[in-house]
């Protein structure tokens, strides 16, 4: 039916997620009851959707076996079984039913990775560098594929290859955490959502009662500051004072820095400011020693502050995690956990409440806002029939919904999991400055020692106090944190705001490449046309009827998910007797032929006349034609057109509004009905009557078009296209509300049908890029400023301080900007 048609075949797998029918594609036998034990295995060289329906028959058939799905798409077949002690002897007796109906198709089971990833909370983290250094001794620890820490969440994820030296590995981690930071409480998260819950409440009590007594200790100690600068005492009395108020403000800090150095962590920034108020009660400077103790407390306590008011802000983007479920038990209805759900439960969704899992209305009518997924303000609204999801806010009717997900399958879970973690796939900027503080603060270290020492031998009357002051002001400058803290604040910020908008990024490496993107490539249906296909002609012909050429058509595509095959069923409208249809072949590229009522069948363009000698009508027409012939005489055609979406000209205006060098369009519709499509909507180039594999290639050639920097964006839809979307830089799925496949397949992932989003992104991304040079600009510029006034003596430690708690509040406060998306 024309290469457009992109059947399902051997060596690809064509659909279109804006119009599959999930229960199409997870052809079910029956509901599985989680009681029992579940088993998946992936179907190696399954080809046949046809035969993935025998063999989900056959297998649920087996006694023992309760349930049996086969899920074509991911080639994978989920088993329930009743009996725990013959599981082997079920597995065997399936094995036996596969390889009588696709004897190529070999079995293997499925291995979950979940089980060898371990999450921690690091609760208490507020130090960048300190996040780094703990990242970097969990991955020397014998048995771990890799750690990684989260310092916006304050998770550390590790990967273990080995369940067995998971119970050793834990200790090893928190004792590096213990050295490194000895006041973060390290927490096991099993229960993910209920420990997110809970880690919000405790953490800000326990953060609230902690800052109370360091207020009040600070207050004391500036105080007792303040009475010795004010008042004259002896000589004695003032520097009691002094030490006094040192210790308030400071004991913490020198006493961190004695522990760290013990465990053979010198360089950070207790050691920097104890070293240098130290050094400033050692030459006689004892009100600036203080004061300047002083002033860095207070600066990294507003800090602390603000680091923890920008996790809040982010993670309020995504506040749209249900908190309860309205279960239906009889005529009573209780309030349980979403996790508590299971799959075939009735809902009641009250008005004003989150709607907390995925289902189907089977009662009601209401308006649902669903800003929170799409970013889109207007509400719609559902009915009888309709799919909800969950996230979605019910605004004003009652809703019985029935539950077809269960909570970790669940769209929102998904999404919240995605957006939560994307700052652990780190952009090359990240990676770059935590390298970088690696090695600044040692250099600073004995930059500033060699600063105290070398003067004072090759100049002439040079005074050791007088450099050792300097040295001591050069150390206090030298903190990175304004660096470590603020980017990765920034390339969160940007994607938060970019959610906030309904596009999702799965990560800060995909949001910096997305500054370089220099070709967009399009696929045409479903992304830049609505992928909805009617039937809009039918012309038979030779003595056949217009309802039977369609009753032809239908039970040819009767076993196809494809639009344009759906279209063709639905215009049809009346039950196929599958029955009486045999040999079913698919011809990739060309269409299908099938045995009906003894009757040959053929389906497809005009290359499956051809291939098959038979006369037919060449028609020139803006639409999918698909020829049908019946035993081997042509019957007559039917055209099936296509809609181009309101948003795609705005789309592409706005992509080369800002600069995009090339906009592609690749499909494999006729080269009539592409041309026009790509005249309409002002794309530089079309390529048409596309095959997945020449796809490829053609993206393969656009990539040489493109600088050496430069990025390649291809947009699809999701399962649709999945080779070129891993080929591209940067995959875009479109349309990803309720489909796994889309969030699964994308680097990016845009929540409605309005491709003018990829622009927006685009911009969200150089907005971030442009926050964070303004961080490293700003904070290694503000350093090298003072550093040099420092080493030239115009500098004190006053400015020392401001260089480094008020560079980092300032850039903590700018990287905030990122999520404020509201002119992009």
């Amino acid at each position: 039916m024309g290469k457009e048609l992109k059947k399902l075949s051997k060596n690809n797998l064509k659909l279109s997620t804006k119009n599959i029918d999930k229960k199409n594609i997870n052809i079910r036998s029956k509901k599985f009851d989680s009681k029992n034990i579940q088993k998946e295995f992936i179907l190696q060289g399954l080809d046949c959707a046809h035969c993935a329906s025998k063999i989900e028959e056959q297998v649920g058939n087996i006694k023992g076996i309760n349930s049996a799905n086969v899920n074509f798409l991911t080639k994978t077949l989920t088993l329930e079984l009743e009996e725990v002690n013959s599981v082997q002897d079920l597995i065997a007796a399936t094995s036996v039913r596969i390889e009588k109906i696709e004897p190529h198709v070999k079995i293997e089971e499925k291995l979950s990775k979940k089980a060898f990833k371990k999450e921690l909370l690091l609760e208490g983290l507020c130090c960048g560098n300190c996040a780094a250094k703990i990242e970097r001794e969990a991955n020397k620890i014998d048995g771990v594929k890799s750690a990684m820490v989260d310092f916006i969440s304050t998770k550390l994820t590790l990967e273990i290859d080995n369940l067995s030296k998971q119970d050793a590995i834990m200790e090893k981690t928190k004792k590096i955490v213990k050295r490194i930071e000895p006041h973060v409480k390290v927490i096991e998260l099993e229960n993910k959502s209920k420990t997110s819950q809970n880690k919000t409440h405790d953490h800000g009590h326990e953060y609230d009662e902690s800052n109370k007594k360091e207020i009040i200790k600070l207050a004391v100690g500036a105080a007792i500051f303040g009475i010795a600068t004010i008042w004259n005492f002896s000589n004695t009395i003032e520097l009691m004072l002094y030490l006094i108020s040192y210790m308030l403000v400071g004991g913490g800090v020198v006493l961190r820095a004695l522990k760290n150095i013990s465990r053979g962590q010198v360089f950070d920034e207790n050691f920097l400011m104890g070293i240098a108020t130290i050094g400033a009660f050692s030459i006689g400077q004892y009100p600036e020693g203080v004061a300047v103790m002083l002033f860095y407390q207070l600066g990294e306590m507003f800090q602390g502050i603000a680091v923890n008011r920008s996790r809040k802000s982010i993670t309020a983007l995504m506040d749209i995690r249900p908190d309860f479920a309205n279960l239906k038990i009889g005529n009573d209805i209780k309030k349980v956990s979403p996790e508590e759900v299971s799959v075939g439960n009735i809902i009641i969704v009250k008005p004003g409440e989150k709607v907390p899992l995925d289902g189907n209305v089977i009662e009601g009518n209401s308006m649902i806002d669903t800003s929170a997924l799409t970013g889109e303000s207007v509400p719609r609204e559902v009915g009888l029939g309709d799919n909800i999801l969950s996230g979605s806010i019910n605004k004003n009717g009652l809703l019985t919904i029935e539950v077809e997900k269960e909570f970790e399958d669940s769209t929102i879970a998904k999404i919240l999991d995605l957006v939560q973690n994307a700052s652990s796939k780190k952009a090359p900027t990240e990676n770059f400055i935590t390298k970088f503080a690696r090695y600044y603060t040692p250099a600073v270290v004995f930059s500033a020692l060699a600063l105290a020492i070398l003067p004072t031998l090759f100049i002439q009357g040079a005074s050791f106090s007088q450099w050792l002051y300097r040295a001591l002001a050069f150390l206090v400058v030298s903190c990175p944190c304004a660096l470590v803290i603020s980017i990765p604040l920034g390339f969160f910020g940007g994607i938060g705001g970019a959610s906030k908008n309904g596009i999702l990024v799965k990560g800060g490496n995909y949001l910096e490449a997305l500054n370089n993107v220099e070709v967009v490539v399009f696929d045409k249906t479903g992304t830049l046309t609505k992928g909805v296909f009617k039937v809009t002609e039918v012309k038979a012909q030779n003595n056949v009827s217009k309802d039977e050429l369609l009753a032809y058509a239908a039970y040819a595509e009767s076993y196809s998910n494809h639009p344009i095959a759906n279209s063709i069923l639905n215009a049809y409208g009346k039950e196929i007797a599958k029955d009486s249809i045999q040999n079913y072949k698919e011809i990739s590229g060309h269409g299908v032929k099938v045995l009906a009522n003894g009757k040959e069948i053929l389906a497809g363009n005009y290359k499956l006349m051809l291939e098959e000698e038979i006369a037919y009508e060449q028609v020139e027409t803006i639409g999918t034609v698909v020829h049908v012939a019946v035993d081997k005489k042509y019957a007559g055609y039917i055209v099936i057109s296509d809609e181009v979406k309101e948003d795609s000209s705005k789309a592409i205006k706005a992509l080369k509004a800002i600069g995009i060098k090339k906009t592609v369009m690749l499909t494999g519709d006729n080269n009539t009905v592409g041309t026009k499509v790509a005249k309409q909507l002002g794309l530089d180039e079309v390529y048409t009557e596309l095959l997945p594999d020449q796809k490829v290639e053609k993206v393969e050639l656009l990539n040489k078009t493109k600088s050496p920097k430069g990025k390649l964006v291809f947009v699809g839809d999701g399962i649709n296209d999945a080779p070129v979307l891993a080929r591209a830089d940067i995959g875009i799925a479109m349309g990803g509300v309720g489909s796994d496949a889309a969030i699964e397949a994308a680097d990016v992932v845009i929540m409605t049908d309005e491709p003018s989003k990829i622009a927006s992104a685009i911009k969200i991304a150089r907005k971030t890029r442009t926050i964070v040079m303004q961080n490293i600009i700003f904070a290694l510029g503000i350093k090298l400023i003072l550093l040099v006034l420092v080493a030239l003596g115009v500098g004190t430690m006053w400015e020392a301080v401001f260089g480094d708690v008020g560079v980092t509040l300032l850039a903590v406060l700018n990287s905030m900007r990122a999520m404020k998306t509201e002119n992009i």
